[in-house]
């Protein structure tokens, strides 16, 4: 039997978060995760395709927002959801705070849309988890040296929970999405195409920058860089994380050895992610 982990990272995205029903799964699943003895941070994505919704509106306005405006904007969708998560975890009486990533201390550089994490002060995460509270953090988004809001484009929350993980030192980053993994093709165009059940860092990483889209590569870059395991998996009601692609160095024991079947990877694949 796997032993409880001391710390983890849990990523969710929009699509796990679309309705009011679905924070409230994530909630329970979380709840259930803190009685174990587990301390969870959690890193949440806007609800649904809000991000979308909220782009639309300012293109409605403007044909080329300016960058610092559209940054602060976009950045109020996962807020949005992080407020609604730590108010979901509190009935499940649970102790949580929403924190915007300003608050969680991630500091980024001042590129609009497309902003680098540069360093991450996490004292304010480490006193909540000192009385078992549970942060939750806006991902895809920071605070620049000069006090200005930035996010950090398309799959930044993925960015946002791996660094996280590896300044706090968890034993794990979850990635929780709708696909249950990593796989050598798109599956819901190519029925032949396979799920890798585990990838070393360097393997999913060329993945990640030939164009799969179920990881952003900077958040294989941050766990690389701490050897902090990364697990994608698809989010449903079960807790176990036998289902999904784990990812990690080349002599990683942390799952039973059945799981230690490192897959060769095909040149040139792709996994998306709807």
């Amino acid at each position: 039997m796997e032993r409880i982990p001391r710390r983890v990272v849990q990523k969710y995205g929009g699509s796990s978060l679309a309705t009011v029903e679905a924070i409230r799964a994530v909630a329970a699943r979380v709840a259930r995760t803190v009685r174990e003895g587990t301390e969870v941070v959690l890193v949440v994505s806007a609800m649904g395709r809000s991000t979308d919704g909220l782009i639309a509106l300012a293109s409605s306005l403007h044909p080329a927002p300016p960058g610092r405006e559209l940054d602060l904007l976009l950045a109020t969708g996962e807020i949005v959801s992080a407020s609604l998560m730590a108010i979901a975890l509190h009935r499940e009486g649970v102790a949580a705070e929403a924190l915007t990533g300003a608050q969680a201390g991630l500091i980024t550089d001042g590129t609009y849309g497309g902003a680098r994490i540069v360093a991450f002060n996490t004292a304010r995460i480490r006193a909540l988890l000192a009385r078992g509270a549970v942060p939750v953090v806006a991902g895809f988004q920071g605070m620049s040296a000069s006090g200005e809001v930035t996010t950090l484009g398309r799959g930044g929350s993925d960015t946002t929970a791996a660094a996280l993980a590896a300044a706090l030192g968890a034993d794990r980053c979850e990635i929780y999405t709708d696909v249950d993994g990593v796989y050598s093709a798109d599956p819901r165009r190519d029925p032949a195409s396979l799920r890798f059940s585990y990838l070393t860092y360097e393997a999913a990483l060329r993945l990640a920058e030939n164009g799969a889209k179920v990881i952003h590569p900077d958040a294989v870059r941050w766990a690389q860089s701490a050897e902090i395991p990364l697990v994608v998996a698809k989010n449903d009601a079960s807790d176990a994380l036998a289902e999904g692609t784990l990812i990690a160095s080349a002599d990683f024991r942390g799952l039973p050895a059945a799981e230690h079947d490192l897959t060769i990877i095909p040149e040139n694949v792709a996994s998306t992610r709807s």
